[in-house]
């Protein structure tokens, strides 16, 4: 027998939910839509849920309002049955009852990341812990201390055991060989970065050497070096170093494949701050393209950085990107409909509802509350006394009653400013939440058959239907 599911909502959702249910035919359950009598679907509360809700027979679900507030084990215990919050919007309803793609396994991964502290030598010890720890949490895999040219670090070895005491995979990023060196010896994982000329650090340490090009460019003298650990037996990763745009980016880009090509098993690195960094545009595209040819060419390393101030979530719009590709190489896809964090600026489907969607729930409502929603046609502000539509702020807000409540003026000229920037952007607008920017923002829920009880809906839906 089918399970059968309660869906609780309100007036003005009413219609649309019942809508897309039916558009959901044929599913594995009943569903019973229950209308507890209030206008707004989201202003529901698991408390006006347990005194409105005369429970039909037969329910093994319910599922509310992904806005409800309130406690809803304690409604679980007292219905005996799991009470759930759906999604936030009617229209993904669908997808949330595994109709269309399942949810996507992105825990999966082969490449890790180095996230560099540029300015180690200049922090004291709690510091640089703090940054490495905010550095783990957005996805880093190994901390790279960056030294920096004549200026001294009395307290390398010092950083690298604090580090390793925390749990933390460390590497050390220098043109001089004596810090090379005494961060290996201090117990560094990893060294960047080695020529020919200053191999014989890694007779010396443990680390994992990185091996560089002898002079920009040079690949004879990386495959030289490369050859060399191989015949020492040492494990290693190799850079071909990637360059800036303009200067190099393409021949450095062609470099890394011929690598590929000439030595199909080594370990590769990528340092992509260089492109990052040094260009004024949005990172979240440019490491999504940069980790797609990491992931096409098998390189399982990449340096990155978070200096400048429009770089400052590249781990973590790289660690998105790693995830989604590599589920995306694994199933033989294109990397879309796979995950959204890094649409930060736009959205695939900014605009769940048209102008005449919103017109049509408009046109139901009999409370004085406004309403903001957003559509492809702009801005849509209504109450009981009709809607307003617009593309600016300044030109609704003289249109709307307020009888001097600063309180609800100062509201709406917030809702009505989100409204604004996800109507130009294309973003998705929900009232009362702050917009989603994904990783570009700091802030990443069996009865036999008969007729329901008054106020419930039975729509028919699965085999039985």
């Amino acid at each position: 027998m089918s399970e059968r599911i309660l869906f609780l909502t309100g007036k003005l959702a009413g219609k649309n939910l019942h809508r897309i249910l039916e558009s959901m035919q044929p599913t594995a359950f009943e569903a019973v839509v229950c209308q507890l009598g209030i206008n707004v679907a989201g202003l529901m509360t698991a408390d006006m849920i347990r005194r409105r809700l005369d429970m039909p027979e037969g329910i093994s679900r319910i599922i509310v309002p992904g806005r409800c507030r309130g406690d809803l084990q304690t409604l679980s215990l007292l219905y005996g049955v799991p009470v759930e919050r759906g999604p936030e919007e009617l229209r993904d309803l669908p997808q949330f009852f595994g109709h269309g793609e399942k949810p996507p396994d992105l825990s999966r991964y082969d490449i890790k990341i180095f996230a560099e502290i540029v300015d180690a030598p200049k922090l004291d010890i709690e510091a640089i812990l703090q940054r490495a720890q905010a550095y783990r949490s957005q996805g880093a895999d190994v901390i790279d201390i960056g030294c920096l040219p004549d200026t001294p670090f009395p307290h390398l070895t010092e950083c690298v055991q604090a580090l390793r005491d925390d749990g933390f995979k460390v590497s050390i990023d220098s043109v001089d060989s004596r810090e090379l060196l005494t961060g290996g010896k201090a117990g560094a994982d990893y060294l960047l970065s080695l020529r020919e000329d200053t191999l014989w650090i890694a007779d010396q340490v443990a680390a994992v050497p990185i091996v560089i090009p002898t002079r920009p460019g040079d690949m004879n003298s990386l495959l030289r070096a490369m050859e060399m650990l191989d015949r020492q037996g040492h494990r290693y990763l190799a850079d071909p170093v990637l360059d800036p745009l303009l200067f190099g980016f393409t021949e450095s880009l062609c470099r890394y494949r011929e690598l590929r090509k000439r030595r199909p098993d080594a370990g590769i690195l990528m340092g992509i701050g260089n492109v990052t960094e040094l260009t004024d545009a949005d990172t979240c595209g440019i490491n999504a393209l940069l980790i797609g040819i990491a992931s096409e060419l098998g390189i399982t390393h990449i340096l990155t950085t978070q200096v400048s101030p429009h770089a400052r979530r590249a781990v973590s719009e790289v660690d998105v990107a790693r995830r989604t590709l590599f589920l995306a190489r694994e199933q033989n896809s294109l990397p879309r409909n796979l995950d959204d964090r890094l649409l930060g600026i736009h959205e695939r489907r900014p605009f769940p509802y048209s102008g005449a969607e919103i017109a049509e729930t408009a046109a139901a409502v009999r409370d004085p509350s406004y309403r903001v929603q957003v559509s492809e046609d702009g801005i849509h502000v209504y109450n009981r006394d009709g809607m307003h539509t617009g593309t600016d702020p300044f030109e609704l807000l003289p249109a709307l009653e307020f009888r001097n409540d600063t309180g609800h003026a100062f509201y709406m000229g917030t809702e009505l400013a989100r409204a604004q920037i996800a109507w130009q952007l294309g973003k998705r607008h929900t009232q009362d939440q702050e917009l989603n920017w994904g990783c570009a923002s700091d802030q990443d829920r069996d009865r036999p058959a008969h007729s329901p009880k008054p106020g419930c809906t039975l729509i028919k839906t699965g085999a039985e239907s």
